[in-house]
């Protein structure tokens, strides 16, 4: 279904297909089950926002496939990361302060997988790290969005997370460990960060998705926009039509790389389940 709309709107489909699940546990029933219509119809709502945001940055959408070996690791330019990050990535927005890294082609300089590295703030794995595996809060960053254009080759991702690894030991910044948040409902297993030799330490809890106006909004886009996140507050104040997902979510993923020495393997009996 999403090579056929992809096709038919001339869109990426793994962009396509990461934003239309997004979008599912809004019209899904509390079982999880949804109808061929309504997941047809949030396809052709997600491909026709996804083409306008592609041609919104056409120009640093990149067509030509290289090789791997062939491509240029360097630290991307704010403007070029934020203007891909808040149109293509399935948040649809960059985070702020953030290093952003990328594999470019070697013709026209054009990211074809990117990463945006920042401090973590997300307070509940901070202190979990810090109790379990001793790494102080301050010296924990995390890869808050990584996106990759569907012209780009096997192990892409991997490549890139590697070489971020290494440029991130090279900075002044006290940096020990890095950290990611790995969601599977939107089809994301963590495979990319395997493969670069990180390793799943813990899991947290998921909570509902939000949406206002039929768009995925997260609670930091809501404080960001409306100044708060409550959602009753949210109907009322500003008149916008809230809803939020009923089916049981899975839970996100942690996946940490220590950047100064072999990252350990945690046993499944020992990777805490956070709670919200």
């Amino acid at each position: 279904m999403v090579a056929e709309v992809a096709v038919r709107h001339d869109v990426e489909p793994r962009a396509l297909a990461v934003r239309t699940l997004l979008q599912l546990p809004r019209v899904a029933k509390f079982n999880g089950q949804i109808n061929r219509r309504l997941v047809e119809t949030e396809l052709r709502r997600s491909a026709e926002g996804l083409r306008i945001d592609q041609r919104a940055i056409r120009e640093l959408i990149p067509t030509d496939k290289f090789a791997l070996r062939d491509l240029r690791f360097v630290e991307l330019e704010a403007p070029v990361a934020e203007a891909i990050f808040s149109r293509l990535h399935y948040l649809r927005n960059a985070r702020s302060g953030s290093l952003n890294y990328a594999l470019v082609d070697p013709i026209h300089g054009l990211p074809v997988t990117m990463c945006s590295v920042s401090p973590l703030e997300w307070k509940r794995v901070a202190r979990q790290v810090e109790t379990q595996f001793g790494v102080p809060q301050a010296n924990v960053w995390d890869v808050s969005r990584v996106y990759s254009f569907d012209v780009a080759p096997p192990n892409a991702i991997s490549s890139l997370l590697a070489k971020v690894r290494t440029a991130i030991r090279q900075l002044d910044a006290q940096v020990d460990l890095l950290s990611t948040a790995v969601d599977p409902n939107l089809g994301f297993h963590g495979s990319s960060y395997r493969a670069a030799n990180w390793q799943l330490w813990m899991s947290i809890q998921a909570r509902p998705y939000l949406y206002v106006d039929r768009v995925y909004a997260s609670p930091r886009q809501l404080l960001q926009r409306f100044e708060t996140a409550n959602l009753a507050e949210l109907a009322a104040r500003h008149g916008a039509v809230v809803e939020q997902s009923r089916a049981r979510l899975l839970d996100s993923l942690i996946f940490c790389c220590r950047v100064r020495r072999e990252t350990e393997q945690v046993a499944p009996d020992d990777q805490r389940r956070l709670r919200r």
